[in-house]
C-alpha cells in the first residue's frame, strides 16, 4: 500500500470513528457523505417577515449540511477531495462562498488531509463567516415566497448587508457561482414547515435519550414525555395509563397536565404515540365531536340513524344534512316546515302525545309536572293489573317515552344548569362553586355562570364589585 493510500484509509476510519453517526462510507471506493450539523448558540431564533407582520421562532437545531466527497488517487499530496455541499436552509450563493473557502483551506494545508478541517469549519465557523446573526430570517415577496437570488459575495463580506438572512438580496455585480454548491432552498413556508419539524424531531431524539424523574410514580426513567406548554415531565407509562383511563372515560378533553393547577394540554402527536390504535382512532373521534359540540353554528342531524354534523346558515331556521340530505328545522328538528309554525314538543307532549290514529283515542295526560310525576309514580309502583289500565287508558307508547321524556326535562330545569360555553347540563352535587364542565373542561361559576380564567380561576371571586364576592362556597 502506497502513503497516499495509505494515509486516506486512515483518515477515513478516523472519520468513522469521530463521526460514527453522522458519516457513511461509500460501498466502493474512496469517498462517502458526512452530514454536519450546527452547533447553534441557545436563543437562536428563525423569523419569517411579510409587510410589518413577523413570526418568531426559537429552534436548537438546523438541517445538517451534506457534504459528499470523493478522495483522488493523488489525494492528499497534489489534489484536493472532489464535494458537493448541500443544504435546505443556505442559498445557493451562500453555498458557493463556503465552497470557495473550502478550497483555501485546502490550499493552506497542501499535502495533509483536509477532511476533519473542513467538518470542523462547517460545524463551528460556518455562521460567523455568513455572517448570519439569530435571528435567521426567511425573507417573502410580495406573493408570499422566498426568494432565493442566484448573486452573491466572494465570501462574507457583502453577505454583511443581509446579516442574519437565509437567502442574499444584495444587488452587488454577482461572482460565478460553483458547480458543488446545491441549494435546496423551497417556499418560505415549505422552508419554515421542514425547519421546525426537523427540529421538533430532533428535540425529541434528545429528550428521549435521557433519564427523568417523572411526576407521577416519582422514579428516574428512559423514556418520558413532556407537555410542551408547562415542561412539566412524566415517564411513558404512567402518561399511558393516564391517558386510557381519560380516553375510555370519554374526557378527551382533560388530557391536561397532572401537576395542580397546571392547565397544559397533551397534543395529538403525544396521545397517538402513548395510546393504541383503536384508542387513539375513538380519542380523534370524541375530540371532533368535542369540537363540534362548542360551535354555535353546528348542529347534528335530527335523523337518529345519521346524526351527521350539519353547518347552519345564517338568517334561517332550515338546515340540510350532507350526509343524508334530509331537510329539517333546527327549533323543532322535524321536517322543515317552511313558514308553518313549529308543532313544538312541549305541546306535544301534554296533550294527545301522538298524530296515529291507533293513539287518538288515548286520553290526554296531565297537563302540569306535578301531574305528570304523580302519573308516573302511578304507574311505576302500580300492580300488573293497574298498569295495563293505565295503558289502555294513556297508551302504553305515552307512558314510557312521553311522560318519561317530560319529567327527565323538568328535573335537568330544576337540578342542574348549562355550562356557558358548551350547553352541556351541568349538576352541582357539592364543594365550591368553581365548576369545570366535563364536557368541554370550561371552568365556569355555577352563582352566575360566568366564564373563568383557567389559570386563576378564583379571582373571579375575589372582585368586591361582582355579585358573587366572597361566595366561593354557598
Amino acid at each position: 500500500m502506497n502513503a497516499e493510500l495509505e494515509a486516506q484509509e486512515d483518515e477515513l476510519l478516523a472519520l468513522a470513528s469521530i463521526y460514527s453517526q453522522e458519516f457513511r462510507r461509500a460501498v466502493s471506493g474512496l469517498g462517502g457523505e458526512i452530514r454536519v450539523s450546527l452547533d447553534l448558540p441557545r436563543d437562536f431564533s428563525v423569523i419569517v417577515k411579510s409587510g410589518d407582520k413577523h413570526r418568531d421562532y426559537v429552534i436548537s437545531f438546523l438541517p445538517p449540511l451534506v457534504l459528499a466527497f470523493d478522495l483522488p488517487l493523488d489525494y492528499p499530496s497534489t489534489s484536493s477531495p472532489e464535494f458537493i455541499l448541500s443544504c435546505k436552509w443556505l442559498s445557493h450563493s451562500q453555498l458557493s462562498a463556503v465552497c470557495k473557502h473550502l478550497d483555501k483551506i485546502w490550499e493552506d494545508t497542501v499535502g495533509s488531509v483536509v477532511l476533519f478541517y473542513w467538518v470542523q469549519f462547517l460545524r463551528d465557523d460556518l455562521l460567523d463567516f455568513l455572517n448570519i446573526r439569530p435571528p435567521l430570517e426567511i425573507p417573502v415577496n410580495d406573493q408570499g415566497q422566498a426568494s432565493p437570488s442566484t448573486e452573491g459575495s466572494e465570501a462574507g463580506d457583502s453577505q454583511g448587508e443581509a446579516e442574519g438572512s437565509v437567502v442574499e438580496t444584495s444587488d452587488k455585480a454577482a461572482v460565478s457561482l460553483d458547480t458543488r454548491a446545491l441549494s435546496m432552498l423551497a417556499t418560505d413556508t415549505d422552508l419554515l414547515v421542514h425547519l421546525l419539524d426537523y427540529d421538533e424531531r430532533q428535540r425529541l431524539r434528545v429528550f428521549e435519550g435521557q433519564a427523568y424523574d417523572c411526576g407521577i410514580c416519582l422514579m428516574s426513567k428512559l423514556g418520558c414525555s413532556q407537555y410542551r406548554e408547562c415542561g412539566h415531565i412524566y415517564c411513558n407509562e404512567c402518561m399511558s395509563e393516564y391517558f386510557t383511563v381519560q380516553i375510555r372515560d370519554g374526557n378527551v378533553r382533560g388530557l391536561t397536565c397532572p401537576e395542580p393547577e397546571c392547565s397544559s394540554t397533551a397534543t395529538p402527536s403525544q396521545v397517538k404515540r402513548l395510546v393504541g390504535e383503536e384508542l387513539f382512532t375513538r380519542y380523534d373521534r370524541l375530540l371532533l365531536q368535542s369540537t363540534l359540540d362548542r360551535m354555535a353554528d353546528v348542529i347534528y342531524c335530527a335523523r337518529k340513524a345519521c346524526v351527521a354534523p350539519v353547518v347552519l346558515e345564517p338568517d334561517t331556521t332550515a338546515a340540510l344534512c350532507p350526509s343524508c340530505r334530509y331537510a329539517f328545522c333546527t327549533i323543532c328538528r322535524k321536517t322543515y316546515h317552511g313558514t308553518s309554525h313549529c308543532k313544538l314538543r312541549e305541546n306535544t307532549l301534554l296533550t294527545s302525545g301522538s298524530d296515529s290514529a291507533a293513539e287518538s283515542s288515548y286520553a290526554g295526560v296531565p297537563q302540569t309536572e306535578a301531574g305528570l310525576q304523580g302519573l308516573w309514580e302511578d304507574y311505576a309502583s302500580g300492580s300488573e293489573e293497574r298498569r295495563m289500565f293505565l295503558e289502555k287508558r294513556y297508551g302504553k307508547h305515552i307512558l314510557n317515552t312521553v311522560v318519561e321524556e317530560s319529567l327527565s326535562e323538568g328535573w335537568k330545569g330544576q337540578n342542574s344548569k348549562e355550562c356557558p360555553s358548551c350547553r352541556a347540563n351541568i349538576q352541582k352535587n357539592g364543594g365550591c362553586n368553581k365548576m369545570a364542565c366535563f364536557t368541554c373542561g370550561q371552568y365556569f361559576c355555577w352563582v352566575c355562570l360566568s366564564i373563568l380564567d383557567k389559570n386563576n380561576p378564583y379571582k373571579h371571586y375575589e372582585n368586591p364589585n361582582t355579585a358573587c364576592y366572597n361566595a366561593t362556597f354557598d
